[in-house]
């Protein structure tokens, strides 16, 4: 397997265990479970960018850049609602 696919699956899992623990903060019915899942969300999101910045940086992940003209033309959807 190649490195780039290791980080691929690296960031998938990443992302599911960030998803978990968002849900686990907005659930939780106690102060200290609560802090306990933001504390685990953060450390979660910290490490899924950086795993990103690294993919990034070596080309593995290409963002595209959004068109204006359909960045304007969705605002102005929900704009007139």
């Amino acid at each position: 397997m190649q490195d780039q696919d290791l980080m691929e699956k690296e960031l998938l899992i990443i992302k599911g265990v960030c998803d978990l623990y968002l849900h686990g903060t907005i659930e939780s019915t106690t102060a200290e479970v609560h802090t306990a899942f933001k504390t685990a969300l953060n450390e979660a999101l910290d490490i899924q960018n950086k795993i990103y910045n690294l993919m990034a940086e070596k080309g593995w992940y290409k963002a595209e850049t959004a068109d204006q003209n359909k960045i304007n033309s969705t605002k102005q959807k929900f704009i007139s609602k």
